[in-house]
């Protein structure tokens, strides 16, 4: 779709504030540098932020032989946003402040078969507000809600349109949740969230061309490509974990079978060690992540089954992740989310040797694996960078101080 000029002045705006987030405090000639925008349209834009108190200035810095330079900082008080990670076993929802601080955090477990639509809003309205209660935010400061579901999204109906591992179907999600949750809202997915997260706060940061590889329950690929978050056209990009990893494999929610997720989504580890020995005292059959843990603390004391069941899961992942280095020659491949936190070091060391026996010699050369650095829930961090991409979006449309939030359904433009 053809991008209007204000999803290109929205897109600016984002991309400086985004650079005084990181970088505060910071002049306009150096953002001007860091975006490619010119310092008369970087002036423009920094003068609306000012408007909306989402950044302050804060003094002068000397230039040679100039006149000083005004210095911009975000303003960190300015505002509220909140990052919802929805996944297959919790929900988990964290409260910012406008320089991506985390203010307040609220974990809501969700037990097996506990995925109806209803329940999952619930757990959601019940995390929200203990954020907001935690934080002792007035409602009128928070600007949004990112909300990521597992799946394919519509970002601009909010509807969660097919979740394979909850047989969701045309979900309306933005909807159910708008009856109990007043501030605007914004729909995407844990691959898109996570890939964001990295680029502003995580390894892929000043980076051009990376890959996120979130391996929790499900299992997906953010791509973060020319230095910018890529969609794809109906905003299904990354859907990785439903390639196929072997020919009549495993069979896989999605009806396929062989499906990379299968061999190394917490469900496919478990199985792993199922298959390796049924009997294990590792194995917590109705539980993924006390498993998951399990084989963790069985590595580091050196147990047999733990190495070898970990040593396995990633040789399937390294397989898959090879693929993903010679099709898109990113310089980073990081690998993100609960299972991959985990299982830590000893997963990213058996699987970057996975990766340099099946990738090609070049691409492989110039990729580096890595674990996420990001040190909060990275999902719920990206997910608030939606929110404050949909605050923006509205600018020049509502005043700045809104004290009657209402959900948006209009997507950002990203």
């Amino acid at each position: 779709m053809k991008r209007t000029s204000r999803d290109i002045r929205t897109a600016n705006r984002y991309e400086v504030l985004r650079q005084i987030i990181a970088q505060s405090p910071t002049s306009r000639q150096t953002l001007a540098a860091a975006t490619g925008l010119s310092v008369a349209t970087v002036a423009t834009l920094v003068g609306e932020l000012l408007d909306l108190r989402m950044i302050t200035e804060v003094g002068f810095e000397d230039s040679a032989g100039g006149r000083p330079r005004g210095l911009m900082a975000v303003n960190a008080a300015g505002g509220a946003l909140i990052g919802v990670d929805i996944a297959e076993t919790y929900v988990r929802v964290e409260l910012f402040d406008l320089g991506l601080n985390v203010l307040a955090r609220a974990v809501e477990d969700m037990r097996p078969g506990e995925h109806r639509p209803e329940q999952v809003v619930g757990h959601v309205a019940t995390a929200v507000g203990s954020v907001v209660a935690q934080a002792g935010v007035e409602g009128a400061r928070v600007l949004g809600v990112g909300v990521s579901v597992p799946g394919q999204v519509d970002r601009g109906t909010g509807i969660a349109e097919y979740a394979p591992n909850w047989d969701w179907h045309e979900v309306p999600l933005l909807d159910l949740l708008s009856e109990h949750i007043a501030y605007p809202l914004y729909l995407d997915n844990p691959l898109r969230a996570s890939a964001v997260a990295e680029l502003w706060f995580g390894a892929a940061r000043g980076h051009e061309d990376a890959v996120v590889v979130n391996l929790g329950t499900g299992v997906g690929a953010g791509l973060v490509l020319a230095g910018g978050l890529y969609r794809g056209v109906s905003n299904s990009a990354g859907e990785w974990g439903h390639t196929t990893l072997v020919l009549d494999g495993r069979l896989c929610h999605c009806g396929n079978h062989g499906c990379v997720e299968t061999y190394v989504g917490a469900p496919g580890i478990m199985l792993n060690l199922r298959e390796l020995s049924p009997r294990s005292t590792l194995l917590h059959p109705e539980d993924q992540t006390a498993t998951v843990d399990a084989l963790a603390r069985g590595v580091a004391a050196g147990d047999p089954v733990a190495v070898k069941v970990v040593r396995d899961t990633a040789r399937y992942l390294g397989a898959g992740v090879s693929d993903l280095v010679n099709l898109f020659n990113p310089e980073v491949v990081v690998l993100s989310s609960w299972v991959a936190k985990k299982l830590g070091t000893p997963l990213l060391d058996e699987v970057r040797e996975a990766v340099r026996r099946h990738a090609l010699r070049r691409p492989f050369a110039t990729t580096e694996i890595v674990l996420s650095p990001v040190p909060t829930d990275p999902v719920c961090l990206g997910a608030a960078t939606f929110a404050l991409e949909g605050a923006l979006l509205s600018v020049g449309q509502r005043p700045a101080r809104r004290t009657t939030p209402a959900r948006s359904r209009t997507a950002p433009p990203s």
